[in-house]
């Protein structure tokens, strides 16, 4: 990685706080499956339901919080409604699209392994780049990380990573688009007479 942040002294990510439907599942899937050590846990006052931390390593700390009354999850809205594989990477706007654990590379292949003998439902291995579909059937010199996806119990879309190059002045390309580039359907948020 290149650069690093004039304005604040960050240490990356504290935590990253999602919803589960039920916390014990959570538990039997994130440190019984993927071996995070659930290291914190609070009931929220007046009943509000639960809070709980896992270490997903380097200090950094995967968050849950049940509640009694959460609405349920709106597939292709709230997350994506599968892996992209599948087909499906679309979520809405202020959504947590998917959480990305970086992994060593040298040990990348073994974990899908041992995930896939552990009954999780995994991708093909991706090898992203910047070809125009960003994707390569083989590891060249262009792909920079290796992923695959899977779901936890909630349908949450995880991924394991490993970067594979360094990046310089070259990966910083591209205009950003602008809310005034969206393309939404006609049907939707057209005023009603």
């Amino acid at each position: 990685m290149t650069g690093g942040n004039t304005e604040f002294e960050l240490g990356g990510i504290n935590h990253l706080a999602l919803v589960s439907s039920d916390m014990k599942r959570t538990i039997d899937f994130y440190s019984g499956v993927l071996g995070m050590p659930l290291i914190k846990t609070l009931d929220l006052p007046a009943g509000l339901g639960q809070h709980f931390f896992f270490d997903c390593g380097g200090g950094d700390c995967l968050a849950f919080f049940w509640f009694p009354d959460a609405p349920d999850p709106v597939p292709g809205i709230s997350a994506p409604a599968g892996r992209p594989e599948q087909g499906e990477l679309l979520s809405a706007v202020g959504s947590m699209n998917h959480v990305a654990f970086h992994v060593p590379v040298e040990k990348f292949e073994d974990y899908r392994r041992r995930l896939k003998e552990k009954g999780v439902t995994v991708s093909p291995i991706l090898n992203h780049d910047d070809s125009p579909m960003g994707i390569s059937p083989d590891v060249n010199e262009g792909v920079f990380v290796r992923s695959f996806y899977f779901q936890d119990p909630d349908g949450i879309l995880l991924e394991f990573a490993c970067w594979t190059r360094t990046f310089d002045e070259s990966d910083v390309s591209h205009e950003p688009k602008t809310a005034a580039d969206r393309t939404i359907p006609k049907d939707e948020h057209a005023p009603t007479a």
